[in-house]
């Protein structure tokens, strides 16, 4: 069914959207742009840093792609959308010897296939990750087939081309495009102009660049997305990562949380703007009926991956045409078939 006219009556007869309420005019809008995203593949991420299985997809029961924070639980910024509780579900690693026996205990007993290194910030959203890179330097050494993707926050050329002399293989960082929202919701004294900067420091290198742009990180209004992609779109990233707001994480009666519309807007926005460049939908966004609208949405609007995909999600693939693969990795890292193969048949096992 890839006619855009039975998009909304093929929604009413996937049983896990059967009471969801969708906007017509946006999804007239998505499929006015149908010829330009039915051929595009898309990837259902499922990696293992928490449990995840529908009736649709499956997890993996082996800890393939697990985070770790240097920081543990802290950080100084302690911003409004998430007062550090993102940080919670990583395993601590606040020495790098902590990490390189836990990385390698891992590869030796769970197959390890890559780790996400993340942390929380300073005072000025920057994360001092040079004591762990002898580290990733030498667990790339060792095992040459780990993928691993770094949260760099605000950083410098210099500090990025050392995390791509040890190896790291992608950097990820938030594009926030509103002053207003970086000094009421990060209490951060720093312009749009610092993030973009950051963005052009990682891609002077050769590792793969994924920004992340918070759809409603301003109190769960839209504020900035729009130049954030803007900025995104002007450089050569390897993915764009969308994320949606969680009131949940925040302070009671600070966030709202953003309307499916908005967020689907946002997607279709992406799209466009992103022309042939990957745009994927990252692990956080809120939960129930919400997460399978705006799953839904991100199949319709043509992103190419969806990590942790609600019920739902492949059945509109199939609705629309569009075909899909499955990886057991962060969104943000692109495994390759052979490697997500490997994953899969483990998996299996």
């Amino acid at each position: 069914m890839g006619k855009n006219a039975n998009w909304i009556d093929g929604l009413s007869q996937i049983e896990p959207l059967e009471d969801a309420e969708f906007d017509a005019d946006l999804i007239a809008a998505m499929g006015k742009n149908a010829p330009n995203i039915l051929n595009r593949d898309i990837r259902f991420s499922t990696p293992t840093f928490k449990e995840y299985e529908t009736s649709e997809l499956s997890g993996c029961g082996k800890n393939s792609f697990p985070a770790f924070s240097i920081t543990a639980g802290g950080c100084a910024l302690n911003c409004d959308h998430c007062q550090k509780k993102i940080l919670e579900p990583m395993i601590p690693a606040t020495k790098p010897e902590m990490l390189d026996r836990k990385v390698r205990d891992l590869i030796l007993l769970q197959g390890l296939q890559g780790f996400l290194l993340s942390g929380g910030s300073n005072k000025q959203n920057v994360i001092n990750y040079d004591r762990y890179l002898p580290v990733v330097e030498g667990l790339k050494r060792d095992f040459p087939h780990l993928k691993i993707a770094i949260h760099t926050a605000l950083t410098d050329e210099a500090a990025a081309k050392r995390m791509e002399s040890a190896g790291v293989d992608t950097a990820m960082m938030d594009v926030i495009g509103s002053d207003e929202t970086i000094k009421q919701v990060y209490k951060l004294d720093r312009p749009v102009e610092d993030f973009e900067a950051t963005l052009a420091a990682l891609c002077s290198t050769k590792m793969e660049i994924s920004p992340h742009v918070v759809i409603g990180l301003h109190y769960g209004k839209l504020l900035g997305e729009e130049r954030a992609l803007d900025i995104v779109a002007r450089y050569d990233v390897q993915a764009l990562v969308l994320v949606v707001i969680m009131p949940f994480y925040a302070k009671p009666g600070t966030f709202t949380v953003p309307t499916t519309r908005d967020v689907g807007h946002i997607f279709l926005e992406s799209r466009k703007r992103m022309g042939d460049k990957s745009v994927l939908l990252g692990c956080a966004r809120p939960p129930g009926m919400h997460k399978r609208i705006t799953d839904a949405y991100a199949v319709m609007a043509g992103l190419d991956g969806i990590a942790f995909p609600a019920e739902g999600a492949l059945a509109t693939c199939k609705m629309i045409g569009r075909s899909h693969s499955q990886e057991h990795s962060c969104c943000s890292i692109k495994l390759g078939a052979d490697k997500a193969a490997t994953a899969s048949a483990t998996c299996a096992a």
